[in-house]
């Protein structure tokens, strides 16, 4: 097996490399907060990814956070707050890139997930996460925030009780609870997350060499793509409501 190697330099994650499976490390401060600057170098990351595996090849991308406590806790609102467009030009543009990749994803659920890091992990094809720490929630409900899509992934990836038990309930999942109800397709420890990630990745990284993964995996979560296109660098009208409590 190739050795995991180093590639390029970037402010707030490491990319690497294993044959052709790719992955990405997020390390902007303890909880990768998503705002405007990150959310457009991972999207400079996967379009690198693109650009060395080339058309019609076989490749994957693992994405995961720094350690074991946090995977992504979501929008970073303060900057929201300053500047109404923030999500516009980072957030949704992020999950449009995700979603419109041309290679199986993984998420790597390290630790937790909470708000808008859920669709980040779920706009990718395939989540991992820790059996031993971690959660996964969406607490809009409980904060009257709002942001538009926040409930297509669910409602299109998971079964209805379940995506209920999501959004509206605002349930927070444990790593064996989210396996039940389908969150995620796998729960690993941690020692042991990464190995099973990568064996996802090298199972379904030749599912890309025909050319046609993007185009079938718009057929199955297109309605999410086209919306998430469609707020993405959008300044003529509000795409949040910033809610009425702070986490």
């Amino acid at each position: 097996m190739e050795d995991i190697r180093s590639i390029g330099t970037f402010d707030n994650l490491t990319l690497e490399r294993q044959g052709c499976v790719f992955i990405i490390t997020m390390m902007m401060g303890a909880e990768n907060r998503l705002n405007i600057k990150f959310c457009q170098e991972m999207i400079q990351v996967f379009n690198t990814v693109r650009e060395m595996l080339g058309p019609n090849s076989n490749g994957a991308v693992v994405t995961r956070g720094e350690g074991a406590k946090f995977f992504c806790t979501g929008l970073d609102l303060e900057e929201t707050r300053r500047n109404p467009h923030a999500n516009a030009d980072g957030f949704y543009p992020l999950l449009h890139t995700i979603l419109d990749f041309p290679f199986p994803t993984i998420a790597l659920v390290n630790g937790h997930a909470f708000g808008g890091g859920c669709p980040l992990a779920f706009a990718h094809d395939y989540r991992v996460m820790n059996s031993k720490r971690g959660f996964i929630s969406m607490p809009p409900v409980d904060l009257g925030m709002y942001f538009p899509g926040v409930g297509i992934l669910p409602r299109l990836k998971l079964q209805p009780r379940v995506a209920r038990k999501v959004l509206l309930e605002g349930h927070r999942f444990t790593g064996v609870e989210a396996l039940e109800d389908g969150l995620v397709d796998a729960i690993a420890e941690p020692d042991r997350m990464l190995g099973v990630a990568m064996g996802l990745a090298n199972k379904w990284a030749p599912k890309a060499k025909a050319g046609v993964y993007a185009l079938l995996r718009s057929e199955l979560w297109g309605e999410m793509d086209r919306g998430v296109q469609q707020i993405s660098y959008v300044h003529s009208r509000p795409t949040f409501l910033p809610g009425k409590a702070k986490i």
